[in-house]
């Protein structure tokens, strides 16, 4: 579950809270936040958050972090309190060995938050915690990826342009460490499936608007298959369908190269 905030066409403001709905209605699905903007939050509150989660799903939820506000300046201010955005950006390696630290109940003895436990957690017993990800769709998450020894997920469904040089460097950077031996990344994609093709190529065509209004300024509910397929193939203002992202949809027993194609390009399908 991503976080995104003021966007009436994305109903994900609150990764910890959907899922634990989700937790509440599967038994083996594995779960995880794509993921939540840690400059948002005081790490601790993550930390019980994420806590409280692993004790609901043992072994199921995934803790995935991000740097971004996940939302335009205004908000994000409104979120953090302050206008000076950047610094909570800048400071994402420090909240994250805060955030680590309140998962792991090990702050050094001296440390100001050394008689602080996030709850529930380790202080109540050798249980386990969430599994920490890292996020990004440029260079700086891959490279802290690396450097700490942590998984890293690539956000390929934007910026399509740099999934390899972010994974390259990101393999350059990496350092063994207790959590991992080996480099371990993923990448994200947006994909659609439905019983026929031409039904998938519709609601591609959904999203394709509500990308291309999101990224003109103009954010607001998903349109309808109906509202796409109406908009002008020509928008205004040199606009165009591309939104540097791409989605791949298919339909069941049809899983060809051609249809996988077909609807990612955007290009309705002949038969």
């Amino acid at each position: 579950m991503a976080e995104h905030h003021s966007m009436p066409g994305v109903a994900s403001s609150s990764p910890a809270v959907i899922l634990a709905h989700l937790a509440a209605h599967t038994r083996r699905i594995r779960l995880g936040s794509g993921g939540v903007m840690l400059p948002n939050h005081a790490p601790l509150v993550v930390a019980e958050q994420f806590g409280t989660l692993e004790a609901l799903a043992p072994g199921r939820v995934d803790l995935g972090l991000g740097r971004a506000p996940g939302t335009d300046g205004a908000t994000a201010a409104a979120l953090r309190r302050t206008d000076r955005l950047n610094e909570g950006a800048d400071d994402f390696p420090e909240q994250l060995a805060e955030l680590t630290r309140f998962l792991d109940d090990d702050f050094p003895d001296g440390h100001p938050y050394a008689r602080i436990h996030a709850v529930p957690g380790p202080v109540q017993g050798p249980e386990g915690r969430p599994p920490i990800w890292l996020l990004g769709s440029s260079g700086f998450s891959a490279r802290l990826a690396g450097v700490l020894g942590l998984p890293f997920a690539f956000a390929h469904h934007f910026s399509a342009r740099n999934t390899i040089p972010a994974l390259d460097l990101y393999r350059d950077s990496f350092r063994p460490s207790a959590v991992l031996d080996a480099p371990y990344a993923l990448i994200g994609v947006s994909a659609l499936a439905a019983d026929e093709a031409a039904r998938a190529h519709r609601q591609v065509l959904s999203g394709a608007l509500a990308m291309l209004r999101l990224r003109t300024g103009r954010p607001g509910l998903v349109p309808t298959p109906e509202e796409a397929e109406a908009y002008p193939s020509a928008p205004p203002s040199g606009s165009s369908w591309t939104t540097g992202s791409r989605t791949s949809c298919t339909a069941p027993r049809t899983r060809s190269a051609r249809a996988w194609t077909t609807c990612a390009s955007g290009r309705a399908p002949t038969n």
